[in-house]
């Protein structure tokens, strides 16, 4: 008797954007395309996520603080190397209706499974560390409230925000996404309030350069809080089984609106990113605050020199960055752990497991945001196991059907992943020699 009334909101809540979407697909009228694309919007959003979380907040502060614009070419091209990569994840889950994680399962050997599921448990956890600890410093800069307090806080919203799946997925999608909006929007204010150099953000946005070691190391943390491993896997997860079409026509229309939310979604992503880092080259780099290291001293700072309002915006915009990251998050470790083992575990069990090392470190007393910037490198490292067996897998015409890749696809990802392997090695290389 229980679970009629859920499979009855399930059924209306999930299919009527899947009829929505089969009746869009078999049309060829291209009138009121906005209308048309809103069935198809969503998992990108989901997966977007992972691209503004605390992580990100540290990274891109930190660097801008203390070399102004310069990193910003950073956030372009890491974004621009997101929308691919989450590009051949969504194409993966369409075409195959496995995600990432199975497709390792089934056709890697069993002791490289049992290492790549290890190896991204680790980054689950680095992953969920940035986020929860983000989002218990939200609840404190706001509230006052304690970090430990803010951390539990933060574990009864996301198991809340999670129930929301019990009614299908067009619910988590709906609030996740307005989570998403509401960070954009807090920094089209502050991007407001600042009033940055445009001749300056242009320059950085397209002329590569550093500055030293640690330049290198904020880059590659830059680059870890962006183009996120889990977010990869869950991407996948995400597509499989949500509008299913065989016929070759229809599979590559519902492909092309799939690109459509990932340009959108990641588009969002790539300004709330590059907002971040602005805000703290204009604020804090620009008068000369270049010592500013930490989330708690920029979200302090902001008041003398931009007004209340400002230090306001960047505490929400941090909140619900975690809040939205970290439920992600926990759904992206059961996707990992499923896919990988054909094991599943009760979400609240996966939520207090990953919650462990987060409380751990709050209740160390570790400094915030040292350990969401070790947290993104570590992100980084895992990258390379996440987007070689993508490429592997979507470039097999036995495994993609009609969506396989075109060469040019398949040789730009492999680029991207030699790209981030290289810049790893470099980054162990110059700290190993004390560089």
């Amino acid at each position: 008797m229980d679970d009629a009334p859920h499979n009855q909101t399930l059924i209306t809540n999930d299919s009527r954007t899947v009829q929505s979407a089969l009746e869009v697909l078999g049309t060829k009228d291209h009138k009121h395309r906005l209308t048309r694309m809103m069935p198809f919007l969503g998992p990108a959003f989901i997966a977007s996520v992972a691209y503004v979380d605390p992580g990100n907040f540290a990274t891109n502060i930190q660097g801008g603080a203390q070399y102004g614009y310069l990193l910003l070419w950073v956030i372009v091209a890491s974004n621009l190397m997101a929308m691919l990569i989450q590009t051949l994840s969504a194409k993966l889950g369409l075409a195959t209706g496995m995600n990432l994680a199975e497709h390792c399962r089934a056709h890697f050997p069993r002791p490289v499974v049992l290492v790549m599921w290890f190896l991204m448990e680790l980054v689950a956890m680095a992953t969920d560390l940035a986020e929860f600890v983000g989002a218990a410093l939200g609840f404190q800069l706001l509230m006052g409230i304690p970090l430990i307090l803010g951390a539990l806080l933060t574990a009864l919203v996301t198991m809340l925000i999670l129930g929301l799946e019990r009614f299908g997925f067009r619910p988590l999608e709906a609030v996740i996404s307005s989570l998403v909006g509401t960070i954009a929007i807090c920094y089209v204010i502050e991007i407001f309030i600042v009033k940055p150099d445009w001749g300056q953000v242009a320059y950085h946005a397209a002329v590569p350069g550093f500055a030293g070691a640690d330049s290198v190391l904020l880059a590659t943390g830059i680059l870890g809080a962006t183009v996120m491993p889990h977010a990869i896997f869950l991407h996948s997860a995400l597509m499989q089984g949500r509008i299913v079409v065989r016929d070759k026509q229809r599979l590559t229309s519902l492909y092309h609106f799939e690109i459509a939310d990932v340009v959108i979604a990641m588009g969002i992503a790539s300004f709330v990113n590059a907002a971040m880092l602005i805000m703290a080259a204009a604020t804090f780099h620009g008068t000369g605050h270049t010592s500013i290291a930490t989330i708690e001293e920029a979200y302090r700072t902001l008041e003398p020199l931009l007004g209340s309002s400002a230090k306001w915006v960047f505490g929400v915009s941090l909140l619900f960055s975690g809040l939205s990251s970290t439920t992600v998050g926990t759904s992206a470790g059961q996707v990992i752990m499923q896919g990988f083992l054909d094991w599943h575990i009760p979400i609240w069990v996966r939520r207090l497991v990953t919650m462990a090392p987060s409380l751990v470190v709050i209740g160390l007393g570790l400094d915030p945001t040292r350990t969401l910037i070790i947290s993104q490198v570590v992100l980084s490292f895992g990258l390379p196991f996440a987007i070689i067996p993508l490429v592997i897998f979507t470039r097999r015409a036995d495994i993609m059907g009609d969506l396989v890749n075109r060469r040019i696809t398949t040789i730009c990802a492999a680029l991207i992943a030699g790209l981030i392997v290289l810049l790893n090695i470099y980054l162990v290389y110059k700290t190993l020699t004390g560089g």
